[in-house]
Parts: structure tokens; sequence; C-alpha cells
């Protein structure tokens, strides 16, 4: 909450420091409280981006070991110690050595990993050097290119840490963007990737398989064409799935299946995740056979999310949302829409299964998103209409629910919400008009994270519709009120319209903030909750 003279001050005080005292003890804390100020003011973003430019992004002298050392400690420290990291347009040069280097410590991390007093340490710093290197893959990923053969060896890490699990996730999200880039890679180079893939798929849990069946998307399907492999791998959990299915049928209360429920789950997820990344309707894989896969994957699906086990559901709705980002067109299935809006506007339906569904449309439109950003790159503008009217039409269709999931007393629920509609204002896929309300209310949310989300939402549409903020005002502070009942967690208090921090405001402060400039707008809705109390009327 400093002003923005005050914090341009420090950030330049703090940067003097870093560029010309490298050697500080206390650099790592200066470094991460300059990168969390990183989505503040355009004029802070732009000087937090021109300090890291100077101090990560300078190529160092060639022969100064110790100085390229420090470099790379700094960013692998700053790191593990700040949340997120931001992406710099880098220097090519430097990024160059930088990733040499990183490479070159993630191989002496190795070695000294089996010094056990520093285990822990190194093992840290093993993840945080790979994850940098993803980062960088994810900025240029060229720069990893003759690095590939070096980080393959990496997906046969044993798994007894959450630091090894990190290994290997980010190993995969690496080869994911860089095997594609490869010149003629060896076949027996491309095979290892496959098969060492394929093992973590079947042994691993729900984020390794994830990343490696998206690795495996990437290597397959844009070099070694190798669809039988992925095949037999699909027909394998299909196949758990349909027998599973037949057995449950024949006896909801059989103690098979509660023996198989890991697998159960596995299948589910994991057949999810293969439609994600694959079209198995296309012939390359299933040959000439008539059979419809989607549809056959979507009646498996639907079946499990009847389940009476929560769990199961739950996994059940997860691959549903992995394979309609294969093929959005099964939202408008009617079974579809009737199960997440059962699930979305029942106010006894379980709060995982709620946010499971929002997650699943938010992960839709954030690939989306993508898509049409790649389809842009490649000036494919006719695929990025299609795509969004096609976004368009399935939000229209969940969005009423998605915003009455504003009034949960569950932060979370509302939370994934917020995601949901912000992803969707920010794509221009609906009218802005009908979410204002919505976004008044979710103003006064008491996590700051989500009314500030909520706030520049509506700034935002401020900015681009002059008036709709003030046409909806009135209706904005009634859901207003109707947010902090549900929030209200002792029914005995009566709901107040303002909160106590440093110091007391009103929970609709940020609201009377945008109409106030406008005398016009601001004598009308103070006059407008006038007449409320008004007995004569």
């Amino acid at each position: 909450d400093t002003g923005i003279s005050v914090r341009k001050r420090v950030i330049k005080i703090l940067r003097d420091i870093c560029i010309e005292q490298p050697t500080f003890p206390k650099i790592t804390e200066m470094c991460v409280k300059m990168i969390r100020r990183v989505n503040d003011e355009e004029g802070i973003k732009k000087l937090v981006n021109e300090t890291f430019q100077k101090l990560w992004f300078t190529p160092t002298l060639h022969h100064d070991k110790e100085a390229m050392t420090r470099k790379i400690l700094n960013i692998t420290d700053v790191l593990l110690k700040s949340e997120e990291d931001a992406s710099y347009k880098p220097v090519k040069k430097a990024c160059t050595q930088l990733v040499d280097n990183l490479v070159e410590h993630i191989l002496k991390y190795e070695e000294s990993l089996s010094d056990s007093d520093n285990k822990g340490v190194n093992s840290g710093r093993l993840v945080a050097c790979i994850t940098t290197l993803f980062l960088f893959s994810k900025i240029r990923p060229q720069l990893m290119v003759k690095h590939a053969m070096t980080m393959q060896p990496y997906l046969t890490t044993k798994c007894s840490t959450q630091n090894d699990f990190m290994v290997i996730c980010n190993v995969a999200k690496i080869l994911e963007l860089v095997v594609p880039l490869m010149e003629h890679p060896s076949e027996t180079f491309l095979a290892t990737i496959e098969e060492d893939l394929m093992k973590l798929i079947i042994k691993y849990g729900m984020t390794v398989v994830q990343h490696c069946v998206s690795c495996l998307g990437a290597v397959v399907n844009k070099v070694t064409q190798n669809y039988k492999f992925v095949w037999a791998c699909f027909n394998r959990y299909y196949g758990a799935l349909s027998k599973l299915k037949s057995q449950h049928q024949e006896d909801p209360n059989s103690t098979i299946l509660t023996a198989n429920k890991p697998a159960l789950l596995r299948s589910l997820f994991t057949v999810g995740a293969l439609c994600r990344h694959f079209d198995f309707d296309q012939e390359d894989f299933k040959g000439n056979s008539k059979v419809n896969i989607k549809d056959k994957v979507l009646e498996l699906l639907m079946y499990f999310t009847k389940h009476s086990d929560e769990e199961v559901q739950t996994k059940a709705i997860i691959g549903l949302g992995f394979a309609f980002i294969q093929h959005p067109s099964l939202m408008f299935e009617q079974e579809v829409k009737t199960l997440y809006n059962s699930i979305l506007s029942d106010k006894n339906c379980s709060v995982n299964l709620k946010i499971q569904v929002l997650k699943n449309l938010q992960t839709y439109l954030q690939e989306e998103d993508t898509r049409k950003k790649v389809a842009k790159q490649e000036d494919l503008k006719e695929m990025g209409d299609i795509s969004s009217g096609m976004s368009s039409s399935i939000m229209q269709l969940y969005l009423k629910q998605v915003l009455e999931a504003f009034f949960h007393n569950q932060s979370s629920v509302r939370h994934f919400a917020l995601n949901v509609i912000a992803l969707t204002l920010n794509q221009g896929l609906i009218h802005p008009v009908q979410c204002v309300p919505y976004l008044i209310a979710m103003g006064t949310d008491p996590e700051p994270s989500m009314r500030n989300k909520a706030d520049q939402q509506l700034v935002e549409i401020d900015k681009k519709y002059a008036g709709f903020i003030h046409m909806k005002a009135v209706a904005g502070m009634k859901m207003s009120y109707q947010v902090q009942q549900a929030i209200n967690t002792c029914p005995k208090d009566p709901v107040r319209g303002f909160r106590h921090d440093e110091s007391s405001s009103a929970l609709c402060s940020h609201l009377y903030s945008m109409i106030r400039g406008n005398r016009q707008h601001r004598r009308a809705f103070l006059i407008s909750l006038l007449n409320l109390f008004d007995d004569t009327a």
C-alpha cells in the first residue's frame, strides 16, 4: 500500500546494492522482495524488469567463473525462496551462458548428493537449477536443444522424496519443449524417452502422469509418430475401466471393486490424460475400426461420475475435463450439461466436486487461450475464430452457475469461480455487463487477493464500457449483501458493510471510488440507496 514514488526509491536502492555489492549476505532476500513487485503498476513493473535485466541477463566476463557461479546461485536461491518467478526478455549471450552453466552445476550437485551432510540443501539446489532451466526452456527452448541428451537420464531418478518427483516433472516439461526442435535425434534416444515416460506413467501418481503424458504427446505427435505404442497403453487402461464397469453393474457392493479401487482411480485419470493429448479417433490409432472412441470414453467416464464413492466421482470428472480439452464439443452433450450444472447449483453437493468442475472449466479456457495465441503466431486467424466461437458458446451454457458459485461459504469455491470468470472476460467470450454485479459482490470478499482480482476486472470493464459500473451498482450492492450472508459463519452476528484492518473501510469502497468521479452517477447511486429506505414509496 506504500506510494509508487516511495516503492520506486526503495527498489532503486536495493538494485544499486545488488549490482555494486554482489557478495552482500542479504542479496537473495532483497531480490525476492523486488521480484514480488513485478505485478505492480507499469512504472514499478518496468523498473523491476530493468533491474533483473541488468542483474541476471548481462553477459559475464568469460574468465570470471566466480561471478558466474554467484549469478547462478542467486537465481536458484531466489527461485527457491520466491513463490513464483517472472519471465524476463533475455540477452541471448547471457542466457546461453546461464543455461550452459546451470547444466554444468546440475552435474556437480548430483555428485555432491552422496555427501549426506548437505543432501537436503543440494537436493533443493538441484530442483531449483532444473526448474530454472525449465523456465528458460519456456522462453527460448532452443537454448536447451544441445542439453536434451544430458537431461534424459533424469527421467529414471529413483523417487523417494518430493524433490525427486519435482526433478522428474521438470525434466519431462523441458523435454516436451525441446525434443521437437532437435534435428535428426537418434532413434535410440527417442525410444529410451518413450519407454522411460511409459514406465513413469504406469508407476507414479497424478502429477507425474500428467507431465509424462504431456511430454509423450509432444514426442509421439511431433517426432516419432509411434502411435501403436500409445494405443497399447490407452487400451490397457480403457480395457481395465470397461471391466470394472461391468463388475460394478453386476454387483455394486462387490469386494472385488473395493480391492481394485486404486486401479480404478489410476485408470480414470490416465484414460482422461491420454485423451487430452491424443485423438484416438484418428486412423493412425484405431485403424479401420468404425467405433467412435471419444463417445465410448465419454460413456465410460460418465458412468463413474454416478458412483457412490466421492473419490471415484472426482477422478471421473478430472478424466472428463481432460477429454473435453481435446474434444470441446462434448461439453454440449445434455448429460454433461446436467452433470456440471447440477454439481455447481446444488447447495448440498460436495465442495470437492464443485471445485473440480470449476477447475475443468478453468483448464479448458487456459488451453484455448494458448491455442489462440499459437494460431495468431502462425497466422491461422480462421482457426482462432472458430475456437473462440466454440469457447463462447460453451461458457454461455455454464455462466450462470459459475457466477452463482460466488455465493458459496467456502473461499476455495469462490476462488475458482472468480478465475473462470476472469479468463472468460479476458478472452472476450461473453458480454461483461451480466458479470458486473457479481464482480462488485466479490470485491467485498474477506481475502485480499480475491477482492483485488474482482476490482481489477471492474476497472478493465469501466475502461472499455463507460457507465456499465454505475448502471449495475445497486444490483451489485444487493449481491454484496448476499455474498456476506453466505460467508457469515455465525448466523447470530449481523452482516456488516465494513471491515476492520489498519483503517476501517467500507466493503464497497472500491465501487464508490469508481462512481464518485462523475457527479451525475454519484448522485444517482446515492439517491437509489436512500430510496431503499423510503417508507412512503
